[in-house]
């Protein structure tokens, strides 16, 4: 792709410091990586509080990187412990949304009501601080969906969306986003695609997961923030859209959900 083919691109949902100390690369060469294929901002999502500090300090030293704090629900069996370091990264200016929070019955490494308990705190500190949240659901449609229903409307989205049409149906009545990543660019995944098909314009967003779930032409390697051309260009092949309008649609929203003032 040549510069003047670029498009401006956000990649909503990446874990940059999760391998780079050990097989993955430096952060700094993903994102020169990324930004050379048009990437213009990086969200950088904590999973605890220490790599929730991580990733502020990344996003304070890289430009085009955006920090998420957050407590994943499984590391969020001591959540009350956990709150007041969250509560202090949270009102960093590097800090543009609460999460990645939410369930996940599939590994059960932490009692659902546990998880919902954690859940509840970061929705709240997202209000405090006035910041989208971020959520995670494996396996948890059903349980996410009536935990969130007295919350309604929320301020976030719904990272890597593996649903069906009716799952992309409940979000949106939350007033969640809805976002693609790696996933979707998969044969096999039509369902995912006719979900991709039915999600507003307004409310759609693509992601990497990186490093995990790489899109379909890296399966079996790591991913990094640059797969989310991959994604953008299965979803707007999936839309019947140009390339270019579904860039900017993504990064419009982008934009407007986590106030990157690109």
């Amino acid at each position: 792709m040549s510069r003047s083919e670029q498009f401006r691109i956000v990649d909503t949902h990446c874990h940059l410091g999760f391998d780079a100390d050990a097989a993955g690369p430096p952060a700094k060469e993903q994102v020169a990586r990324a930004q050379a294929l048009g990437v213009v901002a990086i969200i950088d999502v904590g999973i605890d509080p220490a790599s929730s500090e991580a990733a502020l300090a990344r996003a304070r030293s890289i430009d085009g990187v955006f920090a998420s704090v957050g407590l994943h629900p499984d590391s969020c069996a001591d959540y009350a412990q956990a709150l007041p370091a969250l509560r202090a990264l949270a009102v960093d200016e590097a800090c543009v949304a609460i999460g990645e929070t939410g369930l996940d019955l599939y590994w059960d490494r932490v009692p659902l009501e546990v998880q919902l308990a954690s859940l509840q705190s970061q929705l709240d500190l997202a209000c405090q601080v006035q910041k989208p949240v971020i959520l995670h659901c494996r396996d948890a449609f059903p349980e996410l969906f009536a935990a969130l229903a007295h919350e309604a409307p929320v301020r976030g989205v719904l990272h890597c969306f593996t649903g069906d049409v009716d799952a992309a149906r409940a979000c949106l009545d939350l007033g969640l986003h809805v976002s693609f990543a790696g996933p979707l660019t998969y044969p096999r995944n039509n369902t995912l695609r006719e979900a991709a098909r039915f999600v507003p314009a307004d409310r759609v967003l693509v992601e990497t997961d990186a490093p995990f779930l790489p899109p379909q032409s890296r399966r079996g390697s790591r991913n990094e923030a640059s797969g989310v051309v991959e994604v953008l260009t299965t979803l707007a092949a999936t839309r019947g859209v140009p390339l270019a309008e579904m860039a900017e649609t993504c990064t419009a929203n982008s934009d407007a959900l986590f106030g990157l003032k690109l």
